[in-house]
């Protein structure tokens, strides 16, 4: 494959010594393990390969880092902690596993806090050396141990809770319920904070969640101090932790699931790679898209690679420049790199998948292990060979 040097900031991409094909690089910084397709051509093939790398965002401002305040952040960590120390208190005067229950969720969110601002800090730091995305996903990493800490505080307070509902305390509902009323106000006031940051990051998300689950589980704990008060119902106390436990359940999931999607690299929720890679095959002198990957960096920040094969007599680089606007307008995926080849004569398609007649054919060191579906102009999507041979093998 013939490389042309990469051009200075604003310098014209130079062209390769084929048919023309040059490299136009925009300004990012790129993990090599993401761009090395690995396609290998025997030695008769001439042609050069167009790199397209979409975008042109200088160092890649995305993601939490650029927006999300630290200053609110800083603020809604003193006040938590700060009201965290009154309730644990309180809690054990009053001997209300709410309010201890609480008290331990007001814990999970300053560590939600902290790790947020730790998590910006560090993805504020610009690539370098092996670090080519920089640290950006610590952010997502972030996330994933907000969602982990949930669920791990879920399981003790609802051992705690069962242990209350058949031997419960005498509570007093009265502190319980002066406790919480404080509680929701300094809640409110912390997610207010929050919400004035970044929250399409995950990692500011995270921290919301936590907050917005404190404030849901102040006022069941206001609801259960009442009946404790009023009725003497001691089991209220201990049936408010519960319900509190299944509301961290539901936060503690999503943060774990959504991170885990990043971490594994599926394609950002919502958006469908075999849509993508048929609007991209029924372009204008496309012949086939195939090698397509969408994955998400850190949040707010998708990416994408593909290897695009282009009829004879179509300029590359036009093709190209259109694909990268679709990708940018329609899908806001700005940061695309598109490995763009003239179809030559038994190598248009790829040796292990089948072409439009269903047969295999083409050059076998051509894309010989190719990942994921192939996207013709034909508008048909071939899945991965491996996979149609499995769905089609009869069951034992």
């Amino acid at each position: 494959m013939t490389t042309a040097p990469t051009p200075p900031p604003g310098a014209a991409a130079p062209h390769g010594p084929a048919d023309g094909h040059g490299h136009d690089h925009g300004d990012h910084d790129h993990d090599d393990r993401k761009h090395g397709h690995g396609h290998s051509h025997s030695p008769g093939h001439s042609h050069s390969h167009g790199h397209g790398h979409g975008g042109g965002h200088a160092g890649h401002s995305h993601g939490v880092t650029a927006d999300a305040d630290r200053r609110y952040l800083t603020a809604a960590l003193v006040l938590i902690a700060g009201y965290m120390a009154v309730e644990v208190v309180i809690g054990v005067m009053a001997r209300s596993l709410a309010l201890i229950t609480d008290a331990g969720h007001m814990l999970t969110d300053a560590v939600s806090i902290v790790l947020a601002l730790v998590a910006m800090r560090l993805a504020a730091r610009p690539a370098r050396g092996r670090w080519t995305y920089g640290l950006k996903r610590a952010e997502i990493i972030s996330a994933q141990i907000n969602g982990i800490t949930f669920l791990l505080l879920v399981v003790w307070f609802t051992y705690e809770a069962i242990h209350r509902l058949i031997d419960p305390p005498d509570v007093k509902g009265g502190l319980v319920v002066v406790t919480a009323v404080t509680g929701i106000a300094v809640n409110v006031a912390a997610a207010w904070l929050i919400s004035r940051a970044n929250r399409s990051s995950l990692n500011v998300e995270g921290a919301y969640q936590h907050i917005l689950n404190d404030m849901w589980a102040f006022i069941i704990t206001t609801i259960s101090g009442v009946i404790v008060l009023t009725t003497g119902f001691a089991r209220a106390d201990a049936i408010a932790s519960l319900v509190v436990a299944a509301l961290m359940l539901k936060a503690g999931l999503m943060l774990v699931r959504e991170s885990w999607r990043i971490l594994l690299e599926a394609a950002p929720a919502g958006l469908d790679p075999d849509r993508v890679g048929g609007e991209l095959a029924l372009q204008d002198g496309v012949s086939e898209v195939h090698d397509l990957h969408i994955w998400t960096i850190t949040s707010g920040f998708p990416a994408l690679s593909a290897h695009v094969l282009v009829d004879a007599g179509h300029d590359c680089h036009a093709v190209r420049d259109r694909m990268e606007r679709i990708l940018r307008e329609r899908w806001q995926i700005e940061h695309t790199t598109l490995q763009v080849d003239h179809a030559q004569p038994g190598v248009w398609e790829i040796a292990a998948g089948p072409g439009p007649d269903g047969t295999a054919s083409g050059d076998p060191s051509h894309c010989a292990d190719p990942h994921g579906a192939v996207h013709r102009a034909d508008r048909t999507t071939m899945p991965v060979p491996g996979q149609a041979a499995a769905a089609a093998a009869p069951a034992e």
